[in-house]
């Protein structure tokens, strides 16, 4: 007896899939909803992306869960949906649709699960996939440790800046700056 081979999932199905996703060697993958800190924090990060934008009349900030649709990558990946967002191209045709390109600068929060070896080796090689996509800069947010690693092309060219210090995204985001403070702010009750 034969059995069918399931076709690979395409940009469709991500497109109709509900939650947080993205599309890797045909399949979709889901992630888990982000806990407390790690959303507030990626809230924090697009807060500051969005008056940049403002300030500046260029790119879009993007908070969570937005879809960007890149050609297939030698990892299999074709999406990304990053914590939090500057992308500085043209918006979709159709503006309810995912962007056609990667983000400028990518945001990266750890969640819960999101700390050990296997989750280390995942994160170092979707950073590789954003580089291979285009994307300038990603940030690794460590809401545990309250450190901001910035990665701009390779995981080789890479710095961390921790509370009392301002991360940047050089060169996606010439002269913005952001503090590592501001990010973590105080816990509020």
């Amino acid at each position: 007896m034969a059995t069918a081979t399931p076709r690979p999932a395409t940009v469709d199905d991500l497109l109709h899939t509900e939650g947080k996703a993205e599309l890797i060697g045909g399949r979709v993958v889901k992630f888990m909803p982000s806990g407390f800190e790690p959303s507030r924090v990626a809230f924090e990060i697009a807060v500051s992306l969005r008056e940049r934008t403002r300030e500046t009349g260029r790119g879009f900030a993007i908070g969570d869960g937005m879809g960007f649709v890149v050609p297939k990558l030698p990892s299999g990946r074709e999406s990304f949906c990053p914590d939090a967002a500057f992308y500085d191209g043209p918006p979709p045709a159709n503006r309810m649709r995912f962007v056609q390109g990667p983000p400028t600068f990518a945001v990266e929060v750890r969640s819960e699960n999101d700390y050990g070896p296997s989750a280390e080796r995942a994160m170092v090689a979707k950073r590789a996939d954003y580089f291979a996509a285009g994307t300038k800069v990603v940030w690794d947010v460590d809401p545990e440790a309250e450190t901001v690693t910035v990665y701009r092309g390779s995981e080789a060219e890479s710095a961390a800046f921790a509370r009392g210090q301002n991360a940047h995204a050089e060169p996606a985001l010439p002269g913005w700056t952001l503090a590592v403070d501001a990010i973590f702010g105080c816990t509020e009750s």
